[in-house]
């Protein structure tokens, strides 16, 4: 008989498009899509980058001042810790009894950030962060995370951590992550259809292997959902020939990989919006271990350490002066008081 039982779960990577720049609509496709996903058993589902309410395109496809007339109506459907619609999402895990790992853009204030929340089958929230640096002109919209939002949080089902697009390059980033025992790793992801065969980089063939590649160093489980371009979408953002050809239709590559870099799961065509499926095993994850631990035997601290500062960064911190102290000198000597 075996000593420790391992959690064995079904786990989902969502390949479709939101309904673009509104909340309310993307929030009911994500209720839609979870519903479906706890039919067929799936026990934590998670979508892509931005989700809700879709990836800005537009900074990508001309001039900040063309991108402006996108600007408020993106900062209005951007979603608010706390807020109804935010309470729909925890009430849709509560109810269809599955974990939920969703990206967003979050506002906060009067700035926005990309953002991924962890919700469980109760509808509890376990982990909200930030992407840590936007990258190239996605900070011309974006702010800012901290270390605090370099966490993998221990739950029921396995210990999780999220990441964003190209923190998946970053080599410091991904060794914090590796370091707290990571099993099971969400990877958000936009549309892998951004300047194809303009710029290699951003494609799917770099960015699923740096997906991949995660899964084999980190040994764990990487669910790597990616959103699609919608027919929609095109039509409102790209309105001449060469945004046409700069953003192109589809461009969904949802993965799952096991913690030997292996895939998982059935693929759909890129311009197919579903689900992409698999089975996992946390037991398989020992056996990973076994050939190289980065953080662990693998690892050579006498040479190379990492330095992970996990502070939340507040940009104002209040303070009260302090209360007079009714024994104190003032109320024994009042005449000094003026």
């Amino acid at each position: 008989m075996p000593s420790k039982t391992h959690p064995k779960l079904r786990v989902a990577a969502v390949q479709a498009s939101p309904v673009f720049l509104d909340i309310d609509g993307t929030i009911a496709r994500t209720i839609d899509l979870m519903g479906q996903a706890a039919a067929q058993g799936v026990k934590l589902i998670a979508f892509p980058e931005t989700w809700i309410p879709g990836y800005p395109w537009w900074i990508w496809l001309d001039s900040p001042a063309w991108g402006m007339q996108f600007v408020q109506r993106y900062n209005d459907n951007s979603l608010v810790l706390g807020s109804p619609e935010f309470d729909r999402l925890r009430d849709a895990a509560r109810r269809h009894k599955i974990w939920l790992s969703t990206g967003f853009s979050e506002k906060a204030g009067g700035s926005l950030y990309i953002a991924q929340a962890l919700i469980d089958d109760q509808g509890d929230v376990v982990q909200t962060r930030r992407k840590l640096k936007p990258t190239h002109v996605e900070r011309t919209v974006f702010g800012e995370g901290d270390g605090s939002d370099l966490t993998v949080c221990e739950t029921p089902i396995g210990n999780i951590g999220s990441l964003c697009c190209w923190e998946h390059l970053q080599p410091l980033s991904k060794y914090a992550m590796y370091a707290q025992n990571e099993q099971i790793h969400c990877a958000a992801w936009p549309s892998f259809s951004l300047y194809r065969g303009g710029a290699y980089a951003l494609g799917a063939e770099v960015n699923n292997a740096a997906s991949q590649i995660y899964a084999a160093e980190g040994q764990c489980f990487v669910i790597a959902p990616c959103a699609t371009v919608s027919p929609a979408m095109s039509e409102l953002l790209c309105t001449d020939p060469g945004k046409q050809q700069m953003l192109l239709r589809g461009g969904g590559f949802a993965r799952i990989y096991g913690p030997d870099g292996s895939p998982l799961g059935t693929n759909l065509p890129e311009d197919q919006e579903g689900l992409v499926i698999a089975d996992i095993d946390l037991g398989m994850i020992s056996l990973a271990k076994a050939a190289g631990d980065p953080s662990g035997h693998y690892s050579r601290p006498d040479v190379t350490r990492l330095l992970l500062n996990k502070s939340r960064r507040e940009p104002v911190v209040f303070q009260r002066a302090a209360e007079p102290d009714p024994g104190g000198f003032e109320a024994i000597h009042p005449e000094a008081v003026q």
